[in-house]
């Protein structure tokens, strides 16, 4: 019997089309997730629910990105998962660098791949995220770290690349070095994209003016506030308020 056949055969007699998924429950450290070409969360392993702080799939079934990560990363893995969807190529072991569940800097490896429906066409996308633990080996992050956590403390203030060069215990030229191996960002990205987490989230959270939380967050005005939150986020902060709150 050809071997194609053979495959056909068998996957044709499995009684439940999603048995598969039961093996990423004995993989420690990868997190499994599927999505819909709408970006809807479809189904995940207990581990992925974990990191969003849900304990049912319930939870999950439906919810966005943006639901679970900050709108910058949101945004990034849409874009990913857009070009996976749209080449119809798997993206394999792509490096990222985000926080575990314990909210430190850490590697992780994430491979997505395209779901296809019965007529071949492009319905989704799966995928799976583990620590790259080699790379953890070999590269030093305790500078970055602490750049980052000097960052998240300081969301408030406008920061000079060397004031958190003096807070990471480098250079210039030296963070700059790191964080653009490390995260893809230069020192300025860094901080501007912290600032505008924080305040995503009093967007989100509170009642304040947002006239209030651009200058608690070091933007000299709103004007200014708004055109750099919309180029990272893709909205406007009185859009994000209604869309959080809705």
């Amino acid at each position: 019997m050809p071997t194609s056949s053979l495959q056909k055969e068998f996957f044709a007699r499995i009684a439940d089309p999603q048995a598969v998924r039961a093996i990423f429950e004995h993989l420690p450290g990868v997190f499994f997730f599927v999505k819909d070409a709408e970006g809807r969360h479809i189904a995940a392993n207990s581990v992925t629910f974990e990191r969003f702080g849900i304990k049912h799939e319930r939870e999950l079934v439906g919810a966005m990105d943006e639901k679970f990560f900050p709108p910058e990363v949101a945004k990034a893995f849409r874009a990913d998962d857009q070009k996976v969807m749209r080449s119809g190529k798997p993206l394999i072991n792509r490096l990222e660098v985000w926080y575990d569940e314990q909210r430190n800097l850490s590697w992780f490896l994430c491979t997505k791949l395209p779901v296809r429906d019965k007529a071949g066409k492009v319905i989704g996308v799966m995928g799976i995220t583990r620590r790259d633990e080699e790379r953890m080996r070999h590269h030093d992050v305790r500078e970055v770290t602490a750049a980052v956590l000097h960052a998240r403390k300081n969301c408030d203030k406008n920061l000079s690349t060397a004031e958190l060069a003096r807070a990471a215990g480098v250079s210039e030229r030296h963070l700059h070095r790191k964080l653009k191996e490390t995260l893809g960002l230069s020192p300025h990205e860094l901080m501007l994209r912290t600032r505008i987490q924080s305040a995503a989230e009093a967007l989100a959270k509170t009642s304040a003016p947002i006239i209030e939380i651009a200058l608690n967050h070091g933007f000299c005005d709103q004007s200014a506030f708004t055109q750099q939150f919309r180029k990272r986020t893709g909205m406007t902060p009185r859009q994000f308020r209604v869309r959080n709150r809705g």
